[in-house]
């Protein structure tokens, strides 16, 4: 509240004081609110002046969801200024008022806004730190915005004045970041605050620490670092304006000018943009405090006209995963904010990409329910597909580290496109990566796959699991990797989905090495002008004798039992049949849907092991010794816990396992 509104104003009585005092609450912050409080006050940020950057942001946003609203009803801005913030120093009281003519506030947003965060996914990241024992760990936090909070690193007490568009009562919340806060009725002569009949004013009250903010030298300074892409106004009411008012009416006054460009950052050619001003503006759209890994800017025209202004964050959004999570794209029309809920604008597998994208198509008074139908917009996130997938393309060749960190956030998602987008499938795969036998630290794109397979191999084979380590270790990959054929290695669960859906790529079949039966003979190397070697090793000894003993003891458990191509170290495996599910697919069905297979797992064994040897010659002279009994359980708990599963009967486990150690050391 300026001075001259302040000197206009009737004194209060008494009465007044009895009548605030009647209708007002006094209200507890949540829990996580008092703990953020504390973390933003005394830890949170180096540089204290991004405050004032929250606020304005805020302020800007509430002017655009009013814009919005009055092209439904134009009543609720035809008596209203030009949207605008105005940023008002005094030094003789020592607070700043941050103000805006935008939407405002009634009591119950008041309140869930200001006091809770239950929707802002800070609660969530506190979690995360509390359970993790990082509270300090500011990177962690650094991940998102606190808005409104940030006004007490540099406030010992705030007050906001508030009246919500299209209705009659301005509202005053007031706090000290500490006790909680108080919530009542504004009176007449504190909504006269407030330009017009709506809108928000923050007044801080400056810690002693903090008075520098009231220069207008330093207010300045951090509008333009910060806040000059905001294409609402920024007024700074100062000492000069002020005696412009009480001039002479005959002296003609300047047309006040804002302290920001005031244009939309998309709208400005891209070399008038400095990579600066590119940064803040994702951090004001995103409320986020990461580097934008890739930033895109380009118009589209032709059929359809739009701008796009995309920016690929650099950490991942803490809710990548949450089934709630909508795309964090903002739509605008000829300029006109009209929503950041817009679900059709982009595929939920970009759901981490953030920007605006200003369409010169669509009409401005078209609801949000049409939008998700309109076939504009259908055609706008096909080219949005399209240019970011390019971009990342683009970024695989230009910059090799850049591209690994971006698929190491985000690869997963990227790839459930794979199945939910047919059209762009073929430029999925470009950007694809996996990791696999060919190198242990570089992955691998499937083109370069299929330039290193040998002319007599027509399948991409793959293993599946939940982490790289595992999987190199695998013993169903063993007569693979002995014979110098490449195995792709799935780490993301997303790979089991489309892996049933697409068969091929470039004519290539896609095989799991834990599925049906592999011939790996065309792959055993041969001397030239050898012929092929089909007789058995020497000292190979038959194992069908042992196959029918397995068969027999592990009836309940596997459907049969045989010699196996895969392996060359380890003595057993477990794989599923030609037409059965994949081992590793099998599990993450069952944890997830609660999945009952209806077919049991093949056991397969090694007949150049030397304990597959030892006892194949106990089932040929005694097919049902108790020590061949005993070693088929043994055989399948093996195989289970190196396919990473839980044994039926652990306590019989460790029997058999002592009973067997105890004959081998007498």
């Amino acid at each position: 509240m300026t001075n001259a509104q302040k000197k206009d104003m009737p004194k209060e009585t008494p009465e007044d004081d009895a009548s605030k005092n009647a209708n007002e609450e006094m209200m507890q912050f949540e829990t996580d609110v008092f703990r953020l409080l504390d973390i933003v006050t005394n830890a949170l940020y180096s540089n204290r002046d991004v405050f004032l950057r929250e606020l304005i942001s805020n302020s800007a946003d509430a002017c655009d969801r009013l814009r919005y609203e009055a092209l439904q009803n134009s009543k609720l801005t035809e008596k209203s200024a030009p949207f605008h913030i105005r940023i008002t120093p005094e030094n003789n009281t020592t607070t700043l008022t941050i103000k805006d003519n935008g939407i405002g506030m009634d009591r119950d947003d008041l309140v869930e806004n200001l006091g809770t965060i239950a929707r802002s996914g800070t609660a969530a990241i506190l979690e995360n730190l509390k359970n993790s024992g990082q509270d300090k760990d500011m990177s962690l936090i650094g991940q998102f915005g606190v808005g409104f909070y940030a006004s007490f690193m540099v406030a010992k007490g705030v007050t906001v004045v508030s009246q919500k568009a299209g209705t009659d009562q301005a509202w005053l919340w007031k706090s000290d970041g500490q006790t909680g806060f108080t919530i009542r009725e504004a009176t007449t002569e504190e909504a006269a605050i407030l330009e017009d009949a709506h809108g928000t004013a923050i007044v801080l009250d400056m810690k002693g620490d903090s008075i520098d903010y009231l220069l207008e030298d330093k207010i300045k300074q951090i509008v333009l670092e910060y806040s000059d892409h905001v294409e609402v106004p920024i007024y700074l009411d100062d000492k000069f304006a002020e005696e412009n008012k009480k001039a002479d009416d005959a002296t003609d006054e300047e047309e006040e000018q804002p302290i920001n460009a005031a244009s939309a950052l998309w709208t400005r050619p891209k070399d008038q943009i400095t990579a600066d001003q590119y940064k803040e503006f994702y951090h004001h759209i995103g409320n986020v405090f990461d580097e934008p890994l890739m930033t895109s800017h380009w118009t589209a025209e032709g059929v359809i006209e739009y701008t796009g202004l995309l920016y690929i964050p650099s950490l991942r959004p803490w809710d990548l995963y949450d089934p709630e999570r909508k795309n964090a794209l903002r739509l605008y029309v000829k300029r006109v904010f009209i929503t950041d809920q817009l679900d059709t604008l982009m595929y939920p597998w970009l759901r981490f990409v953030r920007g605006v994208v200003d369409s010169q198509d669509l009409p401005l008074n078209i609801s949000r329910e049409m939008l998700q139908t309109n076939p504009v917009v259908h055609k706008i996130r096909n080219g949005l597909t399209k240019k970011v997938l390019g971009e990342i393309d683009k970024l695989s060749r230009d910059n090799e580290e850049a591209f690994t960190a971006l698929w190491h956030q985000f690869g997963g998602v990227i790839k459930e496109g794979l199945y939910d987008a047919v059209e762009h499938r073929d430029n999925i795969f470009k950007i694809c990566r996996f990791f696999s036998t060919h190198d242990p630290e570089k992955a691998t794109s499937l083109k370069d796959y299929v330039e290193r397979m040998p002319e007599n191999q027509d399948t991409i084979y793959y293993i599946s699991g939940d982490n790289v380590s595992s999987m190199r270790s695998s013993p169903q990959i063993e007569g693979f990797i002995s014979r110098g054929v490449e195995v792709l290695l799935m780490t993301d669960t997303v790979d089991e989905f489309w892996l049933q859906q697409i068969k091929e790529f470039d004519g290539k079949k896609f095989q799991s090495v834990t599925q049906g039966s592999i011939n790996l003979d065309s792959f055993d190397k041969k001397e030239d002008g050898a012929e092929d070697k089909t007789d058995e090793p020497k000292d190979r000894v038959d194992v069908d004798a042992l196959t029918t003993a397995l068969q027999t003891e592990l009836a309940e458990h596997i459907s049969f039992a045989r010699a196996s191509k895969r392996l060359t170290d380890s003595p057993v495996c477990l794989v599923a049949d030609e037409g059965g599910v994949d081992m590793h697919m099998e599990q993450v069905l069952k944890l997830q849907q609660k999945y009952e297979p209806n077919r049991k797992p093949i056991l397969e064994i090694n007949p150049n092991h030397a304990l597959i040897k030892k006892l194949s010659e106990i089932a040929i002279e005694n097919s049902d010794a108790e020590t061949l009994k005993d070693a088929a359980q043994l055989l399948l708990d093996q195989a289970l816990i190196i396919q990473g599963q839980t044994l039926p009967d652990p306590a019989g486990f460790a029997k058999r396992m002592a009973k067997f150690i105890e004959k081998g050391l007498v």
